[in-house]
């Protein structure tokens, strides 16, 4: 066995505010990864070839095929790739697949999905790890990715069928850093980890509550009346809006997943460990996605398109 097989492709999910770049063996293993924070709204126009040069540093010269999903590819990107229309499977995506002005590398076009009132919801890159997590042959899957906006995504038999986007991460920052509730709490120590009991009320608190604002605001009174410690208020905040999130996705996926079915969590270790202990106390049971599904996602589609063998 050779202990250092070549390099393929060069996969790069690259988004708003960072970019990783993974060099990606012959059958899709990742051989290293790297990320800078170059992400497109630290970009101006023309300036993203210098930024992949900088991104890619010494794999910049080596002759290998190149794709990117992720913003990079949105009206504030390098270019603006069109969303296709879901339903949508791999196929579609590789049709959509559009190069940048100087054949510097391929991007993956985003998704639009339309609601039962027409209202367009959209989503790039996480298309992209949706074909990397989720094996083309289930039936029916639902899987969320926790982020700064979270989707929640139907698949069924390799092709995405719906989404939604609930913007609980962006909420979460705006609440804790630019709110009246984020004067009284504390930053966490550097080390942080997870306030389960706090959190667990939390998310209790955010799958009972019909009025959203009306559930936060209790992060003030209860600090004020000392219920609830000032390091702990980030923690119960999450808690409310994840266990809200996922209150709102049950509804809106209602009897088109069994409710029997595992729910894919797709993201970073700390934000799938919050999801998973939400999932639970909902009574809903979960599944930790594997792990890169960008760089395996981006290795299908460029292997589908012709770019690797």
């Amino acid at each position: 066995m050779n202990p250092n097989p070549p390099a393929s492709l060069l996969a790069l999910d690259w988004g708003t505010s960072s970019a990783r770049a993974y060099r990606l063996a012959a059958g899709g293993a990742v051989l290293d990864r790297r990320e800078a924070p170059l992400g497109v709204m630290q970009l101006r126009a023309g300036q993203h070839a210098a930024a992949l040069v900088s991104l890619l540093g010494d794999w910049a010269g080596e002759r290998l095929p190149r794709i990117a999903s992720g913003m990079i590819g949105s009206r504030q990107g390098w270019i603006e790739v069109p969303y296709v229309d879901c339903p949508a499977d791999t196929v579609a995506l590789v049709a959509g697949l559009r190069t940048t002005p100087g054949g510097e590398m391929a991007i993956v076009p985003g998704l639009v999905h339309r609601d039962g009132d027409g209202v367009p919801d959209v989503l790039r890159g996480e298309e992209t790890q949706i074909v990397g997590a989720v094996p083309e042959g289930d039936e029916g899957i639902l899987a969320v990715l926790p982020g700064t906006h979270s989707k929640w995504v139907r698949v069924e038999s390799g092709r995405i069928v719906s989404f939604a986007t609930f913007m609980t991460g962006e909420l979460f920052a705006l609440l804790v850093q630019h709110s009246i509730l984020g004067r009284l709490a504390a930053p966490p120590a550097a080390e942080a980890t997870l306030h389960h009991p706090v959190f667990a009320d939390g998310v209790a608190r955010g799958l009972a509550c019909d009025g959203l604002t009306h559930a936060i605001f209790a992060a003030r009174t209860r600090c004020l009346l000392g219920e609830l410690a000032a390091e702990d208020v980030g923690d119960w905040l999450s808690g409310v809006l994840i266990g809200h999130e996922i209150a709102a996705a049950r509804r809106w996926a209602g009897a088109s997943i069994p409710l029997t079915t595992p729910v894919q969590i797709i993201g970073s270790h700390a934000l799938v460990e919050r999801y998973q202990v939400a999932l639970s106390l909902a009574d809903v049971r979960s599944a930790a996605g594997p792990p890169e599904a960008a760089a395996r996602g981006l290795f299908r589609i460029a292997r589908l398109a012709g770019m690797v063998p």
